[in-house]
């Protein structure tokens, strides 16, 4: 029976209804308007026989007395084969899907299904009758992409289900019935497509295992210096115009993962509509193919709803999840966490609660929390492992990295890559602060060697704050060496082309070796006659370096580029 209430507020995109029966936090509901418009909404607040609905449309037009439709069920996605190369909205509408139906701009109300309902699969059963299974276990699978997209027993079918009837081997629609389970006398269909909710974390695993394995995302200054673990989470906090957007780009086309999801959560519509329009055409280096094969992007623009802000972060973890189940590592990469966190703040001054630092939720700490837990390295009961690295851009007004939803970030996360606005002015790619960032993941590289270098660039730069004190006159030789050291590092190593085809990517190997080679140059007791000599010897050698950079690894111009490097190192003075 169809549970209903009656609109008794509006307040923004803030509904209150009135209801006879009984109601349930973050259910689904639909306000009916006098236009026959259904207006999808989450419950978010239960107060007695009164209800507090988050519209994720807009509310023009709603009356008081206007019928309310309760669904009970909770938000929820559509799980199964097609989801790679989709573009959809915080409510996993497919965003072509329905500018095919409404045109340029989107119709209130207009709801479509996220998987096509039309499209075969050639689906391969894997379990047998009499099998025992429990809910992620693999009962067949088909082919998406270049990955085998695993059909599983629906996550929320809890305890021992054994199978009754498996399908034939063939192609199929994803609603087609491919098993039968039953557990006691209760029998249940298994289809390839199966819902969950997108607030509760997807736990069908053996064990979560402690993130311990660099991510390779092939940028130097963060596999080197910041690193990532797989399974692990961090934070690109910056200012508008630091690069956060083209560092996304770099990480999404180079990293060792899987499978990439993409949220643009609030993002200003130019920059969305670049990703829309460079993804489909982005060559994916790892396997041949254009990145957006292996890509799914949520995009829910500054210019949509603020409500769907909120559904379209959990909805994209919730993806990322499902991915895991079947063994794949995936990095969800959402920008930006700043907006997500406004919405909240909109929605909880709605709701008239007690308000905390700069008028944000007192709770935004545990939300930010419960967003980044969901990432993490699980062995599944197959014995293979899954991972999901979440990677949350911050944009603090003004760069401010004091503000609350960076402060409430910085606690959570395994790594923090400071995006500086000084280091973009001066065309310095990637825009990660040397200094400002920290990471607690084990880097590529031996950690004395690193500490060497670090010490280098701290001792560059303060006597380059001294320089602009005292004057580079009178500055001693020996201290403006170590300036020019400090900043060769900047140049060859932390600084990286990518518009270069071989220096965009710079794989483990190569940073181990290319790393070791710095460290011959820091190490080495140059002694120059005067600063002069000194600059045009490390002008020389950057240049020379910067060319090696371009050459392809272990290539015959790789072993001269390296050989020329260690003569001019020799004969320098």
């Amino acid at each position: 029976m169809l549970l209903t209430g009656k609109v008794t507020g509006v307040n923004g995109n803030m509904v209150s209804v009135a209801f006879d029966d009984r109601v349930t936090q973050n259910e689904v509901a639909f306000v009916l308007t006098d236009g026959n418009d259904r207006l999808k909404g989450e419950v978010i607040r239960v107060r007695g026989r009164e209800a507090d609905i988050q519209v994720f449309e807009s509310t023009t037009g709603i009356k008081v007395g206007n019928k309310v439709e309760f669904s009970g069920q909770l938000l929820s996605v559509e799980l199964g084969p097609g989801l790679l190369t989709q573009v959809y909205d915080g409510l996993q509408n497919p965003l072509p899907e329905l500018a095919k139906e409404a045109g340029y701009f989107l119709k209130r109300g207009l709801y479509i299904y996220p998987l096509d309902r039309e499209k075969t699969w050639d689906y391969s059963p894997a379990a047998k009758v009499g099998d025992c299974l429990k809910a992620g276990d693999t009962i067949g699978s088909v082919p998406e992409g270049i990955f085998t997209h695993r059909v599983m027993l629906p996550f929320a079918w809890a305890g021992e289900w054994e199978i009754t009837w498996t399908a034939e081997a063939g192609a199929y629609n994803i609603d087609t019935v491919v098993a039968k389970a039953k557990n006691g006398d209760e029998e249940r269909n298994i289809t390839m497509v199966q819902t969950w909710p997108v607030k509760i974390p997807i736990s069908c695993y053996d064990e979560k295992l402690m993130p311990r394995e660099p991510l390779v995302t092939q940028v130097r200054i963060i596999d080197t210096f910041f690193p990532v673990a797989k399974g692990g989470t961090f934070c690109t906090p910056g200012p508008f115009g630091a690069g956060k957007t083209v560092l996304q780009h770099a990480l999404s086309q180079r990293s060792e993962v899987d499978i990439v999801i993409v949220a643009a959560c609030g993002e200003r519509a130019g920059e969305v509509v670049e990703i829309l329009r460079e993804f489909p055409h982005l060559e994916d280096p790892r396997t041949g193919r254009h990145l957006i094969d292996r890509t799914i992007i949520i995009c829910n623009t500054s210019s949509m709803p603020v409500a769907a802000r909120e559904a379209s972060i959990y909805t994209s973890v919730t993806l990322a999840e499902y991915y895991r189940q079947m063994g794949l590592s995936v990095l969800l990469l959402a920008d930006s966490t700043s907006r997500w966190a406004q919405a909240l703040r909109e929605m909880s001054g709605r709701l008239e609660e007690i308000p905390g630092e700069e008028a944000f939720p007192a709770y935004l700490e545990s939300l930010v929390a419960s967003f980044y837990e969901r990432a993490g390295l699980v062995r599944l009961r197959d014995g293979g492992q899954g991972s999901i690295t979440i990677c949350g851009s911050v944009s603090p007004a003004g760069g401010n990295f004091e503000e609350p939803v960076t402060q409430a970030t910085l606690k959570v996360v395994g790594s923090f890559l400071a995006l500086s606005r000084d280091r973009a002015n001066a065309r310095r790619y990637p825009a990660i602060h040397p200094l400002d960032s920290w990471s607690k993941y084990h880097s590529i590289v031996p950690k004395d060697k690193i500490n060497e270098a670090r010490a280098m660039l701290r001792t560059g730069n303060e006597v380059n704050q001294m320089m602009k004190v005292v004057g580079e006159e009178g500055t001693p030789t020996s201290d403006f060496v170590q300036y020019l050291k400090s900043e060769f590092i900047d140049a060859v190593y932390l600084q990286q082309n990518t518009f270069d085809k071989v220096d965009s990517g710079c794989g483990a190997e190569r940073q181990q070796h290319v790393f070791d080679k710095l460290l011959d140059i820091i190490r080495h007791k140059f002694t120059f006659p005067d600063k002069d000599a000194a600059r045009s010897f490390f002008q020389r050698l950057r240049q020379d370096f910067i060319d090696w950079n371009y050459c392809p690894w272990e290539s015959d111009t790789f072993k001269a580029g390296e050989e020329k490097i260690d003569s001019l190192i020799k004969n320098g003075k």
